[in-house]
C-alpha cells in the first residue's frame, strides 16, 4: 500500500443550501432582516453625519483680535527721572539691571518709553522705542 492509494473512511458532508446566497445557510451571512440583509445595501455611517454636522474651524477663530506681534512694556519718562542721571545711556539691558523691566519666558521684552511728564534731564536712547512726545522733548 501506498500513500497516493489511501482513501477517507467516509466522505464529506456537502452543506444544506438554504435560501438566497449559497453554501452559508439561513441568513447568508447577512445577519437579521431589513436593510442590512438586502441586496446592494448601502448604509451611511453613523460618524460621518456627526462629524458633517460640527462647524468648520477657518480662519485665525478666537484668538483673532490679539495680535501675533510681541507688545512693548510702557514705561513712563518719570520713572527714568528717578533710576537715571543726565546724559545716561537707556536700553534694554540697562533697564533689566535697574529692575525697571522683568523677563518674561528667559527672554528680555521690547520696551517703549512714554512722556507722563516733562523733565528736564536729557537721555541717549539705544535701540529702544519712544513715543513722539519724547522725541519732541529729548530735542
Amino acid at each position: 500500500m501506498q500513500f497516493h492509494n489511501l482513501k477517507k473512511n467516509r466522505t464529506n458532508r456537502k452543506a444544506k443550501k438554504i435560501g438566497r446566497g449559497g453554501k452559508r445557510g439561513k441568513t447568508s451571512g447577512r445577519g437579521t432582516k431589513g436593510q442590512n440583509a438586502r441586496a446592494g445595501r448601502k448604509k451611511r455611517p453613523e460618524m460621518r453625519d456627526i462629524i458633517k454636522k460640527l462647524p468648520k474651524l477657518r480662519g485665525r477663530g478666537k484668538n483673532f483680535l490679539k495680535s501675533r506681534l510681541e507688545k512693548a512694556m510702557p514705561i513712563k519718562l518719570s520713572i527714568l527721572d528717578k533710576n537715571f542721571s543726565a546724559g545716561d545711556k537707556i536700553n534694554h539691558q540697562v533697564l533689566l539691571e535697574k529692575g525697571i523691566i522683568n523677563k518674561k519666558n528667559g527672554r528680555i521684552p521690547k520696551a517703549k518709553i512714554l512722556a507722563d511728564k516733562e523733565i528736564k534731564k536729557n537721555f541717549i536712547f539705544e535701540n529702544i522705542e519712544t513715543s513722539k512726545k519724547v522725541k519732541n522733548l529729548s530735542k
